[in-house]
């Protein structure tokens, strides 16, 4: 939502100022209109990097990150939707309706994960195992899977085999619950703070409420 917000913020500055510059350059200027074109395009492309640079410079700032931090944690976000991507693109192989639930839920945490460290990079360091180790089961898991799975073999080796595949996947399930609340811990942890500060202030406030209430009886 911030990115699509910082994206108008800089049309909104670039668009006029190009545009402008423009019309100055081919009218009032007579500037040839191929070379007042080139000089509009270079001011908005310019005008736009320079925004952007300074917009990802603030957000650095505010997380408190170094620029290598943020463009690693970046990256490892780039990596983690291609593999997501590839773990969709094996829902239909998988043909199985319990490896296909454990796949859609997979999907769905890993999803959700993202989510939440896109939003708040620096929660990329309370579950960097799920891109460094995690993901990377779930995907190469449900690989294998696929594969076994679609073999015309039936034979008691495989069976066993995809079963054991299949009760792995439940784990890798777990692991990134796991990995799930561990990125929601903070967001927990200060909803409770907050929780008891307004709980300790009703707590304070309450006694001179009753006194307010007992003032009627004891003048009685």
């Amino acid at each position: 939502m911030k990115e699509i917000q910082q994206f108008f913020i800089r049309q909104f500055i670039t668009v006029p100022i190009s545009f402008g510059s423009w019309l100055y350059l081919l009218f009032g200027a007579s500037m040839n209109p191929f070379a007042a074109a080139g000089i509009w395009v270079a001011i908005y492309l310019g005008g736009t990097f320079s925004i952007k640079q300074i917009q990802l410079a603030s957000n650095i700032k505010k997380l408190g990150m170094s620029r290598s931090e943020y463009n690693h944690i970046k990256g490892q976000l780039t990596e983690a939707k291609k593999k997501i991507k590839r773990l969709n693109s094996l829902y239909g192989q998988v043909r199985s309706v319990q490896a296909f639930r454990q796949v859609y839920e997979i999907n769905g945490l890993a999803r959700r994960i993202l989510g939440i460290v896109k939003t708040n990079p620096k929660k990329f360091y309370h579950v960097d195992k799920f891109f460094y180790a995690h993901l990377d089961s779930a995907v190469e898991l449900t690989s294998k899977y696929a594969l076994l799975v679609n073999q015309p073999l039936k034979d008691k080796d495989l069976r066993i085999a995809l079963q054991n595949t299949r009760e792995t996947l439940g784990d890798v399930n777990k692991q990134l619950e796991q990995d799930l609340r561990s990125a929601l811990a903070p967001d927990i942890q200060q909803l409770q703070m907050e929780i008891d500060f307004v709980d300790s202030t009703m707590n304070q406030d309450r006694p001179l409420l009753e006194m307010k209430g007992d003032i009627p009886n004891d003048r009685n």
